[in-house]
């Protein structure tokens, strides 16, 4: 029993090693081309093509059909500019298609080819207008990929040229150029290439030249062999209603997609005619938008160059007119008036507004009856009314202006009515400079600038602009109106005036002063401008300019090691009851990280006199968040004992016009020296200002006011030669 074991275990042994030397080749041999790569051009629709990435087309599904009866699977790769000569030395691909014929490889090398996948006929194209002989001489373009092909082309047709293109597109250029007579390719591909519609002026020969097999080869070798018959037993395998098929496939669809170009070349006429027909459309609806347009341009420009009202010109429309007028007509003298009813608003309220409507109206009537073609009348506003006339001298515009206007005053009159129109105008006579700066603005300026003067002074009447009284006017517009730039710009600065310990010889303290140096108007007195400011209420917006400023300068001295207290001043009409002034100081000591003492509070004895509680309160809080509060100017005015009595105030400013050369010198000193007495008797610290002389000092000196500021010690000075005081630069008197 044992021995038969090993016998049987010697069998298996051996029969193992056998098959190991038989069958491992074998199998090693099939697997090799289980799996294959086949080369192909892609450029052949229907024959061989891509699509979405994808090759496709006849040759393709039949050596797919074969491969697989072989049971064989194949990747199908491109040909990326070769020629399949190239291909048969490229390692890359097991076999490569399409042969017609077997060649030799760029190297030199024979091919194998497999059976005939399916016959294509080849066929010659040529221009419409063009007929072919093969019996001579004939160039003919064909793709560069099908230099295989050409060979045969050759040796069956030795009077046909062939010439080389890359691509189809460069293949019809050279027809259509004369530089080939046809085009030769198989009859699948024309079928596909001439559904391009710019091909339409190619047709196919009617007769193939000749057929050619379609088959795939390789380079010859014992290997390659074993693989093109394992193939041809596929190709044999396929039917011949299966190849049909196939064909019948491909060749049945319209494979080729238009492009737009395409569309374009095919329904250029259809296109033309939409494209007419949109241009026409839209050429009627911009008519139609352009006319809308104008028709509403021109109903806006009658609104804004028209009053709705009476007809005459708006504001926007006289400003047109009058600079055309000046333009044209340089050489006739002008004159523009303005003219307003007096107590309009009565007028509404008593006999209506329909009748105040209807005597605006009546006014455009009279006074545009007397204006000639070259002048112009205007309304401006409710009943406000401006002319442009041609001067005739004073004693004719009296004339006509009386003329017209006596008929408009006489407007309820004529009506039976007991009330009598008041009219001022004001009147402006243009000057030679007038015509070439055109400047309509500032002629009406003039002229209602004339108009409102007369109106404050009188009910009724005309006058002429006085220029006088216009430049004061208008350096005060200039001043109002260029606060906040200027104060961007670092016109405005904040100046410095020592004030001094007279018995120490030593700075006790410092007054901020204002100094505007103007782009236009140069540099501006402070009593000038602060004058202006205080008339339009913008002293307000200059003061706060001025307290963030201080500010700053005292944080500036606290960090180097240098503690300042300067008095700043506050503006009778910056005392409002809707200003929290009390606070707003406040605010600019934190923020600046300042102590009470450093910020002192200057008020006006004027400002008692507009409204004393709300000085009274102003003060109370300021004393009460810890500043020191000083009485400015006192003196300077009508002072009241009673202000004293009632306002707490820690300092008192004295102003030295006590000791002016007018009056009785010795009475002055007298005066002040009661005064000094006064104020230190109430518990209030006294400074003297205005001093200007060494006698002045000593006088104060010997009453006991030490602390003073003047000219004497030092003028108002810039911060940055303040800085040097405050360094010990200079020395005091």
């Amino acid at each position: 029993m044992n021995k038969n074991k090993k016998l049987h275990m010697s069998v298996f042994v051996f029969l193992s090693i056998f098959s190991l030397f038989v069958y491992t080749p074998l199998h090693s041999a099939a697997s090799e081309t289980d799996a294959i790569v086949v080369g192909v051009p892609v450029d052949r629709c229907p024959v061989i093509y891509e699509d979405n990435g994808k090759i496709t087309g006849i040759g393709v599904d039949l050596i797919t059909e074969a491969a697989k009866m072989a049971d064989i699977k194949i990747t199908v790769k491109p040909l990326v500019g070769e020629t399949l000569k190239d291909a048969l030395d490229n390692d890359n691909y097991d076999i490569v298609m399409p042969f017609g014929s077997a060649i030799e490889s760029t190297s030199g090398k024979k091919s194998i080819l497999t059976d005939n996948l399916f016959t294509t006929p080849f066929t010659l194209v040529t221009l419409n207008n063009k007929s072919i002989d093969l019996s001579q001489s004939l160039e003919v373009g064909m793709l560069s990929s099908q230099r295989g092909a050409a060979e045969t082309i050759g040796k069956i047709y030795p009077n046909v040229n062939i010439h080389f293109y890359e691509t189809v597109e460069d293949e019809v250029k050279a027809v259509r150029k004369g530089k080939v007579k046809a085009l030769l390719n198989n009859s699948y591909v024309w079928s596909y290439i001439l559904q391009k519609p710019t091909y339409e002026d190619l047709k196919i020969n009617s007769n193939s030249i000749f057929t050619m097999d379609f088959k795939a080869g390789a380079i010859d070798s014992p290997k390659n062999r074993k693989l093109i018959d394992r193939l041809n037993k596929g190709i044999a395998g396929i039917s011949e209603s299966k190849r049909q098929a196939i064909i019948l496939d491909y060749t049945s669809q319209r494979l080729y997609h238009y492009k737009f170009v395409d569309y374009l070349y095919a329904y250029w006429a259809q296109l033309l005619c939409i494209l007419l027909f949109i241009v026409v459309i839209v050429m009627i609806a911009v008519e139609i938008n352009l006319r809308m347009k104008r028709t509403h341009e021109e109903a806006v420009r009658r609104l804004i160059d028209y009053d709705p009202l009476t007809g005459a010109f708006s504001y926007q429309g006289f400003r047109k007119k009058v600079k055309m007028l000046l333009q044209e007509h340089g050489d006739l003298p002008y004159t523009i008036s303005i003219s307003n009813i007096r107590s309009f608003k009565f007028i509404n309220e008593r006999f209506g507004m329909d009748e105040g409507d209807e005597l605006l109206k009546y006014w455009v009537k009279v006074v545009g009856a007397t204006l000639g073609e070259f002048e112009a009348m205007a309304r401006t506003s409710g009943d406000r009314f401006v002319i442009l006339r041609i001067d005739g001298g004073e004693e004719k515009t009296e004339k006509l202006t009386t003329a017209a206007v006596d008929k408009v005053r006489n407007y309820f009159i004529d009506k039976g009515l007991d009330y009598k129109v008041q009219i001022t105008t004001g009147i402006y006579i243009l000057t030679e400079d007038d015509y070439v700066t055109l400047d309509i603005d500032h002629m009406l300026d003039c002229a209602r600038l004339t108009q409102h003067k007369l109106k404050a002074n009188t009910m009724d009447g005309y006058a002429l602009y006085n220029p006088q009284e216009w430049e004061k006017d208008s350096r005060v517009n200039v001043i109002s109106s260029h606060l906040t730039d200027a104060l961007k710009a670092g016109e405005v600065e904040v100046w410095y005036q020592p004030q001094v310990e007279f018995n120490e010889n030593t700075m006790s303290g410092a007054e901020a002063l204002c100094r505007w140096n103007h782009p236009d108007l140069g540099k501006i007195s402070p009593a000038e401008f602060i004058g202006v400011l205080e008339a339009t209420g913008q002293i307000y917006e200059l003061d706060t300019f001025m307290w963030d400023r201080v500010c700053k300068d005292l944080k500036r001295w606290n960090d180097a090691g240098k503690h300042m207290s300067v008095s700043v001043n506050l503006a009778r009409n910056d005392i409002s009851a809707e200003r929290d002034i009390p606070g707003q100081f406040r605010s600019l000591i934190e923020k600046y990280g300042l102590k009470r003492d450093q910020l002192r509070i200057e008020i006006t004895e004027s400002a008692y006199m507009d409204d004393a509680n709300l000085l009274i309160d102003t003060a109370k809080k300021l004393r009460e968040y810890g500043f020191v509060v000083e009485m400015d100017d006192f003196g300077s005015g009508y002072s009241s004992l009673n202000m004293l009595k009632e306002v707490p105030v820690d300092v008192i400013k004295l102003d030295l016009r006590f000791l002016s050369e007018k009056g009785d010198r010795e009475k002055g000193r007298n005066i002040v020296g009661f005064v000094v007495k006064l104020i230190k008797s109430l518990g209030m610290d006294i400074i003297a200002e205005g001093v200007e002389n060494s006698s002045q000092s000593e006088f104060l000196k010997s009453i006991g006011c030490s602390c003073m500021q003047g000219y004497y010690f030092y003028k108002p000075m810039p911060v940055e030669e303040f800085d040097k005081i405050i360094n010990g630069d200079l020395n005091i008197v």
